[in-house]
């Protein structure tokens, strides 16, 4: 036992050593005026380059969650020489779900202009989100209103998202009190709209790459299958990438850098590069 704890720790060792952290980067203050931070997970030996971008969002049904969970996704994305950036935002019940939102929009645009510091090529941006994460990346980059130009960001890679046709779940399943659903959503249904990001599809839209787990929730199965029929109009060639496994498995998955998913991405990478 002493000896696969050694070895544990000595590959954990190993992984750090593959990438440097800058913790708790300030990118902007939320409506409390709190500042809202951000981890940047850079290759070593990443000198006189600009290497791709990769922004990760992560999940927690909009009322929980924390960025400082998630080093493993910048760790194992640095090895690949993909600058990875992890931003936290204002959770649910102190913030709704066009808050959070703007919140993101605001760490994209914040690393567009910053992300070259960091050996980032900010033409070679691409963002991903977990779960609620995906919803939020997703609508940042869609709808219009966070200001982003969608010509900016490469491409969007979903991981079992959730929310991307809240309208229709909501529409199904009125919003109450529990998991904070009326803090987040509100009772209006234009609100649900203009935070699903099924509704901002169109020509312009960065390339997807989409993941969906075939044991995950009933509810992100439905509107990925939504989201898929909308985006078919417009990326006819996109197919979601099926993995034999429940929600929180999607996104633990990343922890082991020998993961297939790593491979796949940064092949998405490379061959959407503007």
């Amino acid at each position: 036992m002493r000896k696969i704890i050694y070895l544990i720790f000595g590959f954990l060792f190993f992984l750090n050593c593959q990438s440097v952290k800058h913790k708790d980067v300030v990118y902007s203050r939320s409506a409390d005026d709190t500042n809202l931070k951000l981890n940047i997970f850079v290759p070593n030996h990443s000198e006189k380059k600009e290497l791709p971008v990769l922004i990760f969002v992560h999940g927690g049904n909009w009322n929980s969650g924390n960025k400082n969970t998630y080093g493993f996704i910048g760790r194992n994305f640095a090895k690949k020489d993909v600058v990875t950036v992890i931003p936290s935002y204002t959770l649910s019940p102190e913030s709704d779900v066009e808050q959070m939102t703007n919140e993101i929009a605001t760490a994209v645009k914040w690393v567009q202009k910053n992300i070259k510091k960091y050996h980032g090529d900010p033409k070679n941006l691409f963002v991903t989100g977990h779960s609620a994460g995906g919803q939020l990346v997703a609508s940042a980059v869609l709808n219009p209103k966070f200001g982003i130009d969608e010509n900016s960001v490469s491409g969007i890679i979903l991981n079992d998202a959730a929310g991307i046709d809240m309208k229709d779940y909501l529409e199904k399943n009125p919003p109450m009190t529990e998991d904070d659903y009326l803090a987040t959503w509100s009772n209006d249904p234009e609100k649900w709209r203009e935070a699903s990001p099924i509704y901002f599809l169109d020509r312009s839209s960065p390339p997807f790459l989409i993941y969906v787990g075939t044991k995950t929730y009933s509810s992100i199965k439905t509107a990925n299958e939504h989201f898929l029929t909308k985006l078919h109009e417009f990326q006819p060639d996109v197919q979601p990438v099926m993995i034999n496994k429940s929600h929180i498995p999607m996104v633990l998955q990343y922890f082991w850098p020998w993961s297939e998913r790593f491979v796949e991405i940064t092949d998405f990478m490379k061959k959407n590069k503007q």
